[in-house]
Order: C-alpha cells, then structure tokens, then sequence
C-alpha cells in the first residue's frame, strides 16, 4: 500500500491546489472500487497544501535537480559552520542568496502565466528552512508539503536521542542510551574491598576533583564561547548578505534615477528650443 499511496500523493501534490479535493475524491472512489478499504482511507487522510506549499511541492517534481542542489548547499552549509570555516561561510552565504532567489523565480514561472499573485516571500523561507534542518529538506524533496515553513535558529538543530532496541523474539521497549540501566552485578562475583583512605589520600582525592570541576566549568565555558561565537558569526553573515542586496538595491535605483535625470534634461532642451522658435 505504501508505494501505491506514495504515487497517489506525488499526483495530488503536483496539480493545482483547486483540483485537490476533486483529484483526491476521485483516488478515494477508485481505491473503495478495488476494495482497498485501507488505501482508500489513506488517501482521504491526505491534506490539502496551502499555495506557498503547492509552489514547492511542484519545484520539487518539475526541477528535482534545482532541489539537489539546495540540499548538497545545505551539507557545505553545516560543515563549514561545524568547522568555524569562515571564508567558506561567506561564499556560502553569497551562494545561499543567488540560489534561494533562483529556486523562487522558477517556482513561481512553474505557477504558470494565470498566476498573478503568488506568496514569494512564504516560498523563499521554505527553502531557506530546507538550507537549516534536514528534515524540512527531507519534506521538500518529497515533494509532499501541506504548509510553508520558516526556519528562526541559528545553526543546526538538536539531533534526536540515539534510542536502543533490543532485536529478536516478541518486540521489546525501547531504551534510551542515557538512562540504560547498569548492568546486574553477576551472582557469586567476589569484590576487593578497599580500606579506609587515609587523610594524604582523602586530600589528594579532593583535589582530583576539584581539579575535574574546574576543568569540567572549562570545558562548558569553552562550549557556551564557541556557540555564542558561532551564532554572532551566522547573524553577521547575514547581516553581510542583506547589506550587499541593500547596496545592489540601491545602485540600481542610482542608475534609474540618472537616467530619468538625462530624460528629464533632454525634454527641458527641447521645450526651450521650441520656446526660442517661437519667439
């Protein structure tokens, strides 16, 4: 059932958000045909994407190489920022820009001529949550949305709890790493007991861990240091790219605006002219 519902969904996520409902109807009624009481329920199951979500989904099944791209930016992206690589980070960055804006123009050609207005801004952070979380880019590579998605961190997110399963037989809890149990001490195990420390010993003991302390508070200054700098890095980098699109901004609205001034120059030559003629 799964591959035939893959297909289905492929198919309902790809037309038009106005066919939705009636394409799906239609996959409902053909799967109850087949008896496939399952699928059929399934199918109804499947939501309906908002427009924004729509113009992903279908950049997704028209250009999945655009797609790969992305995703392949988005590993160069953590392992620069895992790094601390920050000319990398830069490139990445300028990359990130040019690449978002390209994915956006051509999910809204897809759209077609009819649509006029269409939620560019909401399609642009989908992408840029897809560069950010794997997951998301999972999602978008499916090409399966229902909603857009916007991406606020900085960096990568937190990985899920490595889980431990025991295999074999009738199915057994699932454990996380963290809070295994120790194992039980084996019946019969003969263990050394050890004397009372004496004080030399008690100090030294003492200073090992006050010693581990320090180094422990070190090691977690160390952390918290590393991650505050990698955040203020993400943000100027950021800031860098939206000042470079201010600039570009601004030197084309410099060029608009001599050239209106030449235009403007041109009309006032030539009404003069005619004033002179006419006396």
């Amino acid at each position: 059932m799964e591959d035939a519902l893959a297909g289905i969904a492929a198919r309902l996520y790809a037309a038009p958000p106005e066919e939705f409902v009636a394409v799906r109807t239609e996959e409902v009624a053909r799967a109850r045909k087949a008896k496939d009481t399952a699928l059929a329920a399934a199918i109804g199951k499947l939501r309906k994407p908002t427009l924004a979500a729509w113009l992903v989904n279908r950049l997704s099944h028209e250009r999945p190489d655009l797609i790969e791209e992305l995703l392949a930016l988005a590993e160069d992206l953590r392992t620069a920022q895992r790094e601390l690589r920050g000319a990398d980070l830069r490139e990445l960055s300028t990359r990130r820009r040019t690449l978002l804006a390209t994915l956006t123009r051509e999910a809204t050609r897809l759209a077609g001529p009819d649509r006029t207005t269409l939620p560019s801004t909401e399609v642009e952070n989908t992408l840029a949550a897809a560069l950010a979380d794997e997951e998301v880019a999972l999602a978008v590579r499916a090409g399966t949305l229902t909603k857009a998605l916007e991406y606020t961190g900085f960096g990568e997110t937190p990985r899920p709890q490595l889980r431990l399963v025991q295999g074999g037989g009738s199915p057994s809890p699932a454990v996380t790493l963290d809070s295994a149990p120790e194992p039980p001490v084996q019946p019969g195990k003969v263990t050394a007991v050890r004397s009372t420390p004496s004080e030399d010993e008690r100090a030294r003991r003492a200073e090992s861990r006050r010693r581990e302390e320090e180094r422990r508070r070190a090691e977690e200054d160390h952390a918290r240091a590393v991650k505050q700098a990698r955040k203020e890095l993400m943000t100027a980098l950021q800031q860098l790219s939206d000042a470079e699109t201010a600039k570009q901004d601004a030197e084309r609205a410099l060029a608009a605006a001599e050239k209106a001034i030449t235009q403007a120059e041109k009309r006032v030559n030539l009404a003069q002219a005619a004033l002179s003629d006419l006396g």
